[in-house]
């Protein structure tokens, strides 16, 4: 009797997910914080702006202009002051399996296995055991840690911590995958690396991508559209389609729309980085 083939995990497509006009909008968000002298901060406001199905997004600005207060409200870690905002049309009111989050700082338990922390939200949601041993072997693949599958965090380096993040995050098959500033703590050469090995991996899945950087090389080799802040209080000061064409490797960065991008940015940022310094 012969064997039948087992078929190979497909990386969730967006499609799957539900129609919306946009995978997330952002609708009049402000964010104020109150001092312990009783002063009122703030922080965001009145953000408003919307990212479509499978962008790759990136929001750059100046430090303290609310990127990652942004992120944080759209992963339900915290509330708006005012407005509201929809991930796959549904208003977020808490975290959420819809969103995963990559974190700069090292976010894996350190008690479980490479293999464990990609297998831990997996596992939550109550899927079968040979369900998830197919979906942690593909994404183990994905971002070559294969041979890494029994190591424990302290065992792996910064790079391939975050590798292990994007995994866990991806296998979760979220609708958004929310990013703040995850390779901002990485050496320059391994920074690079990371940037490459997300690009391959967002090119497979075409997930939607809020990406938070302060790094404006590295949003224009990353983004489809790029949402410039300025700061004291945060805001939407323009949002800009970068029109290089994909694949993109490092050597985009000498290209004369890549270096008048960055110019671009650099003026719009120009007057929130003389307040800052």
């Amino acid at each position: 009797m012969g064997t039948i083939a087992k078929k190979p995990y497909i990386m969730p497509a967006l499609s799957e997910y539900a129609e919306v006009a946009a995978r997330l909008r952002v609708d009049s968000v402000s964010l104020r914080y109150q001092s312990p002298k009783g002063e009122t901060f703030t922080a965001l406001d009145q953000v408003s702006f919307e990212v479509p199905d499978q962008q790759f997004a990136v929001i750059v600005g100046p430090s303290g202009c609310g990127k990652s207060s942004l992120l944080y409200l759209t992963a339900g870690l915290n509330e708006p002051s005012d407005g509201a905002i929809y991930v796959g049309g549904q208003k977020v009111e808490g975290p959420g399996s819809d969103r995963g989050m990559v974190f700069q700082g090292y976010t894996l338990f350190p008690w479980l296995t490479v293999r464990q922390n990609i297998e831990f939200g997996l596992k939550r949601r109550g899927l079968e055991s040979s369900e998830i041993n197919t979906i942690v072997e593909f994404y183990l693949a994905e971002v070559g840690l294969k041979k890494f599958s029994e190591h424990y965090p302290k065992q792996l380096s910064g790079g391939m911590m975050q590798r292990v993040a994007i995994a866990r995050a991806l296998a979760n098959d979220p609708q958004i995958l929310l990013m703040d500033e995850p390779f901002g703590a990485l050496d320059s050469q391994t920074r690079l690396q990371m940037q490459q090995l997300l690009l391959r991996v967002w090119g497979n899945s075409k997930k939607t991508v809020v990406f938070v950087t302060h790094d404006i090389d590295e949003a224009i080799l990353l983004a489809d559209r790029i949402y410039v802040m300025g700061a004291r209080p945060g805001r939407i000061k323009e949002i800009l389609d970068v029109p290089i064409e994909r694949p993109r490797n490092l050597e985009v960065v000498m290209e004369p729309e890549f270096i008048r991008m960055k110019r671009q940015i650099l003026e719009l940022l120009h007057d929130d980085l003389e307040e800052v310094h």
